[in-house]
């Protein structure tokens, strides 16, 4: 599944691109500053970013030459200045498209697409090992061909899971990827999701597998 990062202080703004993107078969991430996003490109394998230029703490370009410096990743430039500097500095710096502000979304979906073609990117929409199959696209999950029910965050609670296979999730990553930055409930709820998730999987719930401490990983 192709990994996309939306990184732009304005919560609006990431969230309908992230909603258009989910629907396009993208797994995506969020970042509201240049700290975050380098943090996020420093822990995932990052395929695409969608970057906002004028952002506090960190702005675009910076944050731009430090991700740079860790991986080379396909990166759009996002700004709300028509200006041909601001376009030239991006193009210096690697940037591969660079999209004003208003933006159509469409627009936008079809120069990611064409973006991710250029770079050999492709979408695996679905995962399969053993008896467990999961359509990402529209929400089937089936253990041994029969399709089980999942609840939404039951499903992306799996899907988040899959997608970063083989690493270690804390139990605060998954609440600030899945339930938000700003939520301050009890981390214990996700140990309860866990506990469903792994009831609905059968004896595929061995690919969930606890790290005493700190939290889950995907293995299969």
């Amino acid at each position: 599944m192709v990994k996309i990062l939306i990184v732009d202080d304005e919560k609006r703004i990431r969230s309908v691109i992230k909603t258009y993107a989910e629907n396009e078969g993208y797994y995506v991430y969020e970042a509201n500053d240049g700290y975050q996003a380098i943090e996020i490109v420093e822990n995932n394998e990052i395929d695409l970013i969608i970057l906002d230029i004028m952002m506090p703490k960190l702005d675009g370009f910076s944050t731009l030459k430090r991700i740079k410096a860790i991986k080379d990743i396909p990166t759009i430039m996002l700004s709300a200045r028509n200006e041909e500097y601001d376009k030239l500095h991006g193009f210096d710096l690697g940037v591969d498209d660079y999209v004003t502000k208003p933006f159509s979304l469409k627009e936008l979906m079809a120069r990611i697409k064409v973006i991710l073609e250029r770079h050999n990117i492709s979408a695996n929409k679905t995962y399969s090992f053993e008896g467990l199959f999961v359509d990402f696209d529209s929400h089937v999950v089936k253990v041994d061909d029969e399709v089980i029910h999942l609840t939404p965050k039951e499903f992306e609670l799996l899907q988040f899971l899959i997608v970063n296979q083989g690493r270690v999730i804390s139990r605060e990553q998954f609440l600030s990827e899945l339930w938000n930055y700003d939520y301050f409930g009890d981390d214990r709820t996700v140990d309860t999701h866990i506990k469903m998730l792994r009831a609905s999987l059968g004896e595929y719930r061995k690919f969930i597998v606890t790290v005493r401490g700190t939290g889950y990983k995907f293995e299969a």
